[in-house]
């Protein structure tokens, strides 16, 4: 029996095993990064859940964890695309464990995060896409926009 609750600050280690799943799966990360990356996400996934700016929800079979997603609520300058708004959503740390996809879960958690985002007046939702979940999101009419990067050199990183 499948159900679906918000997510708590007792799951903050299972967020951080999603996030470190989901990046590994995508093969785009060392095995260092990710350790490091899970290391120092753990205590900020607590403290933004403290603060009420991360929302998540937790799908569970049988009270055992399948699937999350979080909605990490950010503080943005109004914009033309949301001109009135000072905020915007950020959904993150979609995973799916893999006995359990294709079963519409991916598609529920972001429903969930679209509803919220929605109920606080939030007109503008952004999210990274891997090239695996890119079709879920496009089903609910996210697009592809005109986001660059700029990455520090790993060396211009060191003290």
């Amino acid at each position: 029996m499948l159900s679906t609750r918000p997510t708590t600050l007792d799951d903050a280690p299972l967020i951080t095993a999603h996030r470190h799943a989901m990046f590994a799966e995508m093969g785009k990360a060392s095995d260092d990064a990710l350790a490091t990356m899970s290391l120092h996400f753990a205590p900020w996934v607590r403290r933004m859940l403290t603060e009420g700016k991360y929302l998540g929800w937790i799908v569970e079979s049988d009270d055992k964890p399948v699937a999350s997603a979080g909605l990490f609520l950010l503080e943005w300058p109004p914009h033309p695309l949301d001109p009135s708004n000072d905020h915007r959503g950020y959904i993150l740390n979609m995973y799916v464990e893999p006995a359990h996809r294709r079963q519409g879960l991916a598609k529920q958690l972001v429903q969930l995060s679209l509803d919220e985002c929605r109920r606080r007046g939030l007109g503008t939702v952004a999210l990274h896409a891997s090239d695996a979940g890119r079709p879920v999101y496009e089903t609910f009419g996210f697009t592809v926009s005109n986001e660059m990067f700029y990455l520090h050199p790993t060396d211009a990183l060191s003290p």
